[in-house]
This record gives structure tokens, C-alpha cells and sequence, in this order.
């Protein structure tokens, strides 16, 4: 991706945001409100700027992908024979998913059948390709494929109102980094008349808030100290590796989270809900629970038109694991063009396992831990530290650069792991480079989501819970961080994929 471009584009975090979604705010509710044609009007343009300020070359992409999938659904529902309806679902899949491929996946393509030649003996002379990746095209492509699949399942009927469909596909909150939405869940609500609601608005600038507190304040402050760690890892010890690891876990549920809480909660603003997307996934008893709970939309995505249609669990062992394997090392290479990311979808495959080849009901966990109480037990407590420490070992693959990164990083922890002086590592490293504030900041993370674990979000119906002076000096207090973090901010990881 071109960094450079990035500096131009109306980021959640940045200032250009904060005054273009007032502005449009304003003019949907004082210009609009009476008429739900020109409201989303409205809201496709905005979108479709908001989209602009990136790359204004990649708008016509974008079009193209919308005009595809609005045509085929039309196409898929009109036919009258189940092959013409196949041939359409076909014709949409393949020109979405070549389009996907060719931006995100043509180079590592190529650069792999260069180096499978080098390997049995030829020079090969590849040129990769000068591709800018779009951003999101990841999350739009999954849209309409999601809507074409849904037609011809007969679970929704095709919209022909070109202006809807294509806001459903491009609305700006959700555009670069999801939620994945589904045309059976929003598509109702563009064609719906909405009605401003000052209690939804006021939810919805609480959402925005902590989103904001979790991706400037979390975020941003712990990829101050876990980049530094796995740019020189080879220089680290052990300790400092695991350390680094962990930092990096909550910088990317703060990064990721807190793009679905700004998401949600702008949407609420102009009266839309959004699909939830993260569910407090790090107080998860096994890995079966984190993946209900973690990016839920595209997990569901997968499950519903990939894992399902394959079985799902309705056939045998062995092809229950193939399905769990495919879901996984296809989630794996939706996140990226690397061996590192289908790599670090297998290892939550195999995680998967205990579940599948025992179906026992300590993996099958469906309700909140804890519920009704303060504290967890101490089995639920070691279920959550268990669970946590194999997502941190899958995400060091993830996150560096090559599986021979991947390999000595892990293998530098594995030994540190059985001496005890990692406990020294840990507490020299973090007292010579980052002192308390990191710690500071994710022991309030984790204490406020614990207390709200069974709210939709951390700061979920605080009006009702808290009494205003106290709501508003924890707002305050919230801004005051935002301005003392927001010079360090950084844009969101998921822009990537």
C-alpha cells in the first residue's frame, strides 16, 4: 500500500474525519430528514468522497463492483432455469473474487511460482507487477458476494433500486474495514424511513468514543512498544519477545475493535445499526468461543457460505475437520498475501481440534463467563489465560514477516519459557522501556470491559447505569486522553486487508 496516499485519507482518527461526519450529520438531519430518497442520496456521495480521499482512481473499481453484483442479482432472480441462475452466480463469483485476486494476490502468485522454479533449478526472470492494493476492497467484494449468494438462495429478493444497493456495498462507516454486512440486515434499513432518535444518537457518540479510546489510547500506545520489540526481535530476549507479543494482541484488538465501535457508532447517528463485530473476544474459554466472539461478521461470512454449503458439522469427522481446515486457511488468506497468514489460519485450525475430535462441552461455550457473578472461577480463569496465550503464539506468525521470523521468534520464547528468568526478562525490559502507563492503560481496558462484558459494548447503556455527574466527568476525562494520545496516532491495521 502507498504509506504516502494514506496521509491523505479521511481516517477515523484524524481531523478531516471529525469535521465530515458533523457536516454530513448535519445536512442528513436538517436538509434531508423529511425524505429518505435524498437521504441516501446524501450519504452515497459522502460515502463515495469519503472513498475519493484516498485514491480518487479507485471509485471507478468500487463502481464497478456494485453495478456487477446489482445486475446479477437481477439477473439470478429473473431466470427461469436453475442453470441460467448458476451461470449468473458463477459469472458474479468469478469476476469479484479474479478482481480480489488480481489486486491482493497476483504478486505473491507470481513470487512464489519464481521461487518453486529457483527451488528445482531455473533462473527464472519474473517482474512483479506495481499494484497499489484498493482499500477495503477486501470488505466490499464480501458484500456483494454475500447478496448475490442471498438472492439465489431465495433469502432476499434483488433490490432494482440502483441508489440503495449501491449505498448497502459502499456506506461509508463500514466501507474500508467492515463490518462485513449482509443485504438481509441493512438493505431493509436504507429502505426504511428513519426517524432521528436523540437517544441512539447519544449511544452512538458513546460507541464512537470508546472505539476512539480503544484504537488511540490502547492501540496506538502499545504499537509504540510491541514494533520496536519485533523490528529487532533477533536482538531481544525472551522475555522482552513474549512481552512484545502480548503488546501486540492488544494493539490489534484495540486497532480492530475500536474501528467496529467508530463504525457502529457513526452508523447509529444516521439511524442504521451495524452487524456487532466484536463480542470482549479475549474472555473467551477456548478457541471455538474467541472465533464466536472475534470479527464475528467475517466469521459468520465463512461459516454461512463457505463452512455450511461444504457440511458444516452435519457429516463425518474427517470432513468436518476438512471444512474446519478450509474455513481457517481461507480466513487465513483473506488477511493477507503470505505464507505467515495461511499459516496463521491453520494454527487456529489445529487449535480447533479438541472441540471437534471430542465434541466436549467445555469447548461448546455459548453463554457469558461469569454471568451473574463478580469473578470467574479459577477453571474459567485458566480457560481465558489458556486461550489467550495460543492466540498470542498464532498472532507472532501473523505478524512478522516471513515463516523463518516466525520460526526463531517462537522458538526464542519456547526456550525463555522454561527458565525462570523470564520473569526477570519481563520486568527489566519493561521497567528500562516502557514504564507504567502501557500497563496502566490495559489494566483499565480489560477492568472496564470485565465489569461490561455482557452489554454490547464497554460504555452500553451508561446513561441508565451511571448518574450524570459521573457519566460526564468520564466522558471528559475520556476526550482529555484522546487530545493528550492523538499526536501519536497511527492509521488502522485492517486497512491492509
Amino acid at each position: 500500500m502507498n504509506k504516502d496516499a494514506l496521509l491523505f485519507f479521511m481516517l477515523f482518527n484524524s481531523i478531516d474525519f471529525a469535521f465530515f461526519l458533523p457536516v454530513v450529520f448535519g445536512l442528513y438531519w436538517f436538509i434531508a430528514r423529511h425524505n429518505i430518497r435524498l437521504q441516501n442520496v446524501l450519504l452515497l456521495l459522502a460515502s463515495y468522497y469519503f472513498y475519493g480521499s484516498w485514491d480518487i482512481r479507485f471509485l471507478a473499481l468500487l463502481a464497478f463492483s456494485t453495478l456487477l453484483d446489482f445486475f446479477s442479482g437481477i439477473q439470478i432472480h429473473d431466470a427461469q432455469t436453475l442453470i441460467r441462475k448458476k451461470v449468473w452466480l458463477t459469472f458474479s463469483v468469478f469476476l469479484n473474487v479474479g478482481l480480489l485476486a488480481f489486486f491482493k494476490y497476483a504478486n505473491f502468485f507470481v513470487a512464489s511460482f519464481a521461487e518453486l522454479l529457483m527451488n528445482i533449478g531455473f533462473k527464472p526472470n519474473f517482474t512483479l507487477l506495481q499494484i497499489v492494493l484498493p482499500i477495503g476492497i477486501s470488505f466490499y467484494t464480501f458484500h456483494g458476494l454475500s447478496y448475490v449468494f442471498d438472492v439465489y438462495r431465495d433469502k432476499i429478493k434483488p433490490t432494482k433500486n440502483l441508489i440503495d444497493y449501491s449505498l448497502f456495498v459502499s456506506f461509508f462507516p463500514l466501507l474500508v474495514a467492515g463490518p462485513i454486512e449482509r443485504a438481509t440486515h441493512l438493505l431493509p434499513q436504507i429502505q426504511t424511513i428513519r426517524v432521528f432518535d436523540a437517544v441512539k444518537f447519544a449511544d452512538g457518540l458513546r460507541q464512537i468514543l470508546w472505539g476512539l479510546f480503544k484504537k488511540v489510547i490502547i492501540a496506538d500506545t502499545c504499537a509504540q512498544y510491541s514494533a520496536p520489540i519485533f523490528n529487532q526481535f533477533e536482538h531481544q530476549s525472551g522475555g522482552a519477545l513474549l512481552l512484545g507479543a502480548i503488546l501486540f494482541m492488544f494493539e490489534v484488538y484495540g486497532d480492530f475493535s475500536g474501528y467496529s465501535d467508530i463504525a457502529l457508532g457513526s452508523a447509529r447517528l444516521f439511524g442504521f445499526e451495524l452487524l456487532q463485530n466484536f463480542s470482549f473476544p479475549y474472555f473467551s474459554r477456548s478457541i471455538a468461543e474467541f472465533w464466536s466472539r472475534w470479527h464475528i461478521s467475517l466469521s459468520s461470512w465463512f461459516r454461512d457460505y463457505v463452512y455450511i454449503p461444504m457440511g458444516g458439522s452435519r457429516v463425518g469427522r474427517m470432513k468436518k475437520l476438512r471444512n474446519v481446515f478450509v474455513v481457517f486457511l481461507l480466513s487465513g488468506f483473506w488477511h493477507g498475501a503470505s505464507f505467515n497468514r495461511i499459516l496463521w489460519g491453520g494454527l487456529h485450525a489445529v487449535f480447533m481440534l479438541p472441540s471437534i475430535l471430542w465434541a466436549s462441552s467445555q469447548y461448546k461455550h455459548t453463554d457469558i463467563v461469569a454471568k451473574g457473578r463478580s469473578l470467574p472461577t479459577w477453571t474459567e480463569l485458566l480457560q481465558m489465560l489458556s486461550t489467550f496465550l495460543l492466540c498470542t503464539l498464532a498472532l507472532i506468525v501473523f505478524r512478522t514477516t516471513s515463516l523463518g521470523d516466525s520460526f526463531r521468534y517462537l522458538k526464542a520464547i519456547g526456550i525463555s519459557i522454561f527458565d525462570a528468568r523470564i520473569f526477570s526478562e519481563i520486568f527489566v525490559f519493561w521497567k528500562q522501556s516502557m514504564g507504567l502507563t502501557p500497563l496502566l492503560l490495559i489494566v483499565i481496558l480489560i477492568v472496564v470491559e470485565w465489569l461490561n462484558r455482557t452489554k454490547k459494548y464497554a460504555l452500553d447503556e451508561l446513561a441508565i447505569r451511571v448518574p450524570q455527574p459521573l457519566r460526564w466527568l468520564i466522558y471528559f476525562l475520556l476526550l482529555g486522553m484522546l487530545l493528550l494520545f492523538a499526536q501519536r496516532s497511527r492509521q488502522f491495521i485492517y486497512f491492509q486487508f
